[in-house]
């Protein structure tokens, strides 16, 4: 019996694929490259033309493309942007813990939570419509002048406190978009197995919301490490603070573009990460529905 079981097991059938098709296909691939490489060279090299033969580009050139002034100002900018990261850290623990706690305080249908959810509503309307610069202004330079005891007056913690505030709403409207997305039969399923409100919140509707926002959360996010720069008005000496001390003494702007590129630095892999979860997850869906 164990001969004729080995012998009736079948190797997996190859789907057979037309060689000559296949062919077309490589020619098809190998010729879309090659346009795509020959129109990105004409493209870059007719800007850069462009630029480089304009009457003022030797101005702009030494005013902004300084390699002397560059190679000054990259230590010091490079070591200003650890306090742009550690902002960006706290700032981001921080909001993730506060808006989804007040996105689930929104979507509460509990009587005795209406003025939590009045508070969060006017709460996200006024720090959506406010500018985030004004939000740093008003806190940083308004809260310490006040001279309240106990309160810190140090302008890095109002800084980001204010980040914190600003960010939170929009994060609080991603998470409430996100666990409004979920089927309502999710949660008649999860209640018909015996799950609490808190139990069907927990393991069933929040796993799936979280799945769902976590490329607009990312871009978010990217918004967020960029707008770090902002505390730079209360006076912290962080990347863009410490390119402008740099400008200011030597009368010459290319510290702003090493800012600038470390700022791309740290963003770049950020987006592109949300843009290849993005993809898979529109991969998943396709997939899902035929």
């Amino acid at each position: 019996m164990s001969t004729n079981a080995g012998a009736s097991i079948a190797e997996p059938e190859v789907p057979y694929v037309d060689p000559a098709r296949r062919a077309r296909r490589q020619r098809r691939g190998r010729r879309n490259a090659f346009v795509a490489t020959m129109s990105t060279v004409v493209f870059f090299g007719v800007v850069a033309i462009a630029v480089g033969s304009s009457q003022g580009w030797p101005v702009v050139q030494d005013a902004f493309f300084n390699g002397e002034y560059f190679t000054l100002a990259w230590p010091e900018v490079l070591a200003a942007l650890v306090i742009n990261i550690k902002i960006f850290v706290v700032a981001e623990f921080f909001i993730l813990i506060l808006g989804l706690l007040l996105a689930l305080t929104r979507l509460s249908k509990s009587p005795a939570l209406l003025p939590l959810r009045i508070v969060g509503t006017v709460y996200t309307d006024v720090f959506r419509g406010t500018p985030t610069l004004l939000v740093v202004l008003l806190l940083g330079f308004g809260v310490p002048a006040l001279n309240l005891s106990g309160l810190p007056t140090d302008p890095l913690v109002w800084g980001t406190i204010a980040l914190i505030l600003s960010y939170t709403a929009y994060v609080a409207e991603v998470f409430r978009s996100g666990i409004a997305s979920i089927h309502p039969s999710q949660r008649a399923a999860a209640r018909s197995l015996g799950l609490g409100n808190v139990q069907t919140n927990r393991y069933v509707v929040l796993p799936q919301a979280i799945r769902r926002v976590i490329p607009p959360l990312l871009n978010d996010f990217v918004s967020l490490q960029k707008d770090t720069a902002l505390v730079s008005v209360l006076g912290p000496i962080e990347a863009l603070r410490a390119a402008q001390i740099i400008v200011y003494g030597k009368f010459n702007y290319t510290p702003y573009i090493v800012a600038a590129l470390l700022f791309i630095a740290l963003t770049i892999p950020m987006a592109r990460f949300t843009d290849w979860l993005t993809a898979r997850q529109e991969r998943q869906r396709s997939s899902g529905s035929r």
